[in-house]
């Protein structure tokens, strides 16, 4: 069963394959590990993936179904950085569905597309305002693509854009294993003034072969908090930060806040409870930028910002 799940899907976390085998994942890590020392599978940030190196794009059903509750709160969560009146692009991909589906609740917003299923999500909100692109369908993720998509983006600007992909590293950025889809992907970014990435922990570290978003473009991520042993989770995330990325941790069965609410906002309401502080290792020299000397390694971090090295 473990071997299917990761021929099917390319990468599966622990959590993932103890759902659905209905075990623990400390039986499940040592199902992956004996099927890693046959050379079946290789162990990744908290995961299984196919051996190999890069990850491979699986299909969109195996997609939609992995990581189901994590992907919810990363979407709970971004709908609640979206404000009244804004105009956003919305990428393709499972989770960018599933903001989609909160977005209908924010009055007059604007939001252009090149997903099928993003513009499905929103097609009878009466306040939104759907705008897609044009392009040739891509079956595998109903997305437009290729250069209609690409040019009918040309001359726009909205305040952020939010993003999926297969993989996110800090050397690389977000990345996809898919070149058309890379490609318009880039285009989206370069209409917007933010780009918020959408993406569980089983993403992090995975390497992909076309990058989307270099990690210097990519203003804020929203993730869910990685399992103890996801270590290579952890160092990515950590590594992120290091070079200026905000860290958004989103607690799945948490409702994220109000629409329109910003952080600041909720900071003084006395929390975000859609967010719940992520453990992440004190870098080298035992202080993460933007905190006070005195804070010790292991400090608990949660929307972190520190200054963005150029």
């Amino acid at each position: 069963m473990i071997l299917e799940m990761v021929r099917a899907n390319g990468a599966v976390s622990l959590r993932e394959l103890a759902r659905v085998v209905q075990t623990s994942e400390v039986t499940v890590r040592r199902d992956v590990r004996a099927l890693e020392a046959e050379g079946l599978v290789d162990r990744r940030h908290g995961g299984a993936v196919l051996p190999g190196g890069f990850t491979r794009e699986s299909g969109f059903p195996q997609r939609a179904m992995a990581a189901t509750a994590e992907k919810t709160a990363i979407a709970e969560y971004a709908a609640g950085l979206v404000r009244e009146g804004e105009a956003i692009v919305v990428g393709a991909g499972t989770t960018t569905q599933e903001l989609a589906r909160r977005l209908a609740r924010v009055p007059g917003l604007t939001v252009v597309t090149n997903s099928l299923l993003v513009a499905q999500a929103l097609a009878h909100a009466n306040r939104v305002e759907v705008v897609m692109t044009g392009g040739t369908l891509r079956g595998s993720n109903y997305a437009l693509v290729g250069s209609g998509a690409e040019q009918s983006l040309l001359g726009l600007r909205v305040s952020r854009a939010f993003l999926s992909g297969s993989g996110l590293t800090a050397d690389r950025g977000l990345s996809t294993s898919n070149m058309l889809a890379a490609s318009v992907d880039r285009a989206l970014v370069r209409a917007a003034a933010e780009v918020v990435v959408l993406a569980d922990h089983s993403k992090l570290g995975a390497e992909t072969a076309f990058q989307t978003v270099p990690t210097e473009l990519i203003t804020q991520l929203v993730t869910d908090q990685p399992p103890l042993e996801a270590e290579r989770a952890g160092t990515e995330l950590e590594a992120l930060a290091d070079q200026g990325v905000r860290i958004s941790v989103a607690a799945p069965g948490a409702q994220g806040g109000k629409p329109g609410a910003d952080r600041g906002e909720r900071a003084e309401r006395g929390g975000d409870p859609g967010r719940r502080d992520m453990p992440v290792p004190g870098p080298r020299g035992g202080v993460h930028p933007g905190m006070g000397a005195s804070a010790p390694l292991g400090q608990r971090l949660s929307d972190l910002a520190p200054s963005r090295r150029r």
